[in-house]
């Protein structure tokens, strides 16, 4: 997902992803520069799934649930008061 990320965005520099493990899962916690939150995301989230679906395809193959949430690098998550280009961003976690 890292790699995939820094790819997309113009400040590579700040993409880190943190990997969680508990009962649910794993979760794991990409952080990107606030001005890159829009290219992760993508238009109507179609990039974000894209990602999901990625770690959905790792899950299947090695038997464990890939959650992920995605934050900027203010350390706000991507949420309730979140606007990117006028639209505004509910609770964002996949």
């Amino acid at each position: 997902i890292e790699y995939i990320v820094k790819s997309l965005v113009s400040n590579p520099d700040a993409v880190v992803v943190e990997r969680r493990i508990d009962e649910k899962g794993v979760l794991l916690e990409l952080t990107v520069d606030p001005e890159d939150l829009g290219r992760v995301i993508g238009k109507r989230g179609v990039t974000a799934q894209s990602l999901r679906t990625l770690l959905r395809a790792l899950g299947t193959k090695n038997d464990a649930r890939y959650n992920l949430k995605i934050v900027n690098n203010d350390g706000d998550m991507a949420a309730d008061d979140c606007s990117i280009s006028g639209v505004k961003v509910q609770s964002f976690v996949i």
